[in-house]
């Protein structure tokens, strides 16, 4: 979300020449109003050797807080290629009055959170970390994400639906009550896009598995695109962005 707001900030600009790298992980991005570059570099010597041999003089990991590999390929190879490096990291929720919140540190913790009692589960996820559910399959499970998942979950009982964000508050409670949910599962993502989902479940009283943040490198940090792009403000005239 912040690479394509970033982007968008930065296009018309004639100072900057950007580029937005997204590893190719969705088959239907949105649209960008800047040059898209898309798939892997080959970690962080391929990494390196692009920034090098494009001239790149600044990159920004505008990439999801729990990309952790992206991050940290970034930071190597920023640090190998000599390149200047900004992370945009968008700040992460934080408990509020009624929320019930049980934090794990990864997937695998939020199955043992469920317990072995039958549950109905909405797994707010991504497709990519969802696996290890198939290791609790009393639970019921309603899976969202941006893509269908395929294959399915290994579970008898999973129903499946996709859709991109922002998710308004009461579009949530809704759902959550036309498949009364009992407990959502989710990644401390920050920002306003998903957060609606956390909102209905503070209303309905629901309990929230939350994900806790991943360690990522330490390295120039901003939390928003203005600071990001007053940090660029005081860079180089090349500009390169990576984002997922």
């Amino acid at each position: 979300m912040e690479a394509r707001q970033l982007a968008e900030r930065l296009a018309k600009r004639a100072d900057l020449t950007v580029t937005l790298s997204l590893a190719g992980r969705t088959a239907a991005p949105a649209s960008y109003p800047v040059p898209v570059r898309v798939g892997g570099f080959g970690g962080s010597e391929g990494l390196a050797a692009y920034l090098r041999n494009q001239g790149i003089a600044v990159l920004v990991d505008a990439t999801h807080p729990y990309a952790v590999a992206i991050s940290a390929n970034a930071a190597a190879a920023a640090a190998r290629a000599s390149v200047a490096l900004l992370a945009l990291r968008r700040a992460g929720w934080t408990p509020m009055p009624g929320d019930r919140w049980i934090e794990t540190a990864d997937a695998a913790g939020a199955v043992r959170a469920l317990g072995n009692i039958p549950r109905r589960v909405l797994l707010a996820l991504g497709r990519k970390a969802i696996e290890p559910f198939a290791n609790a399959p009393q639970h019921r499970y309603l899976v969202r994400s941006v893509e269908a998942v395929m294959p399915p979950l290994r579970v008898p009982h999973a129903v499946y639906i996709t859709g991109r964000g922002p998710f308004a508050e009461a579009d949530e409670r809704a759902l959550l009550e036309q498949h009364r949910i009992e407990v959502i599962v989710a990644k401390n993502s920050g920002g306003p896009a998903t957060y609606g989902k956390i909102a209905a479940a503070r209303a309905l009283g629901l309990p929230v598995i939350m994900l806790r943040r991943p360690a990522l490198p330490a390295v120039d940090a901003v939390a928003t695109v203005d600071d990001a792009v007053a940090w660029l403000d005081h860079r180089g005239t090349f500009a390169a962005m990576r984002g997922v």
